[in-house]
């Protein structure tokens, strides 16, 4: 599975990096992410992911070859 993740996260992880470890939600990838690197738990709990341009929810099932974007929440204007 290829994680790619953006702004601040990038503080955490590699901007794009591959997860060999099976998980069947996003619920479990963002607790995997967090175990990872548990410095970014709190960014990750209000993190979105998405597949093919669309987000997802913690329930959507992974097949395990997917590439996912992990996007924090931003502000500006």
């Amino acid at each position: 599975m290829r994680i790619q993740v953006f702004a601040v996260l990038k503080d955490f992880f590699k901007k794009e990096f591959e997860l060999k470890v099976k998980v069947g939600t996003i619920s479990e990838l963002r607790v995997q992410l967090g175990q990872m690197n548990p410095n970014a738990v709190p960014v990750l709990k209000r993190c979105r992911f998405a597949l093919h341009d669309e987000f997802v929810n913690d329930q959507y099932v992974l097949k395990g070859n997917e590439h996912i974007v992990v996007i924090p929440p931003s502000s500006g204007g």
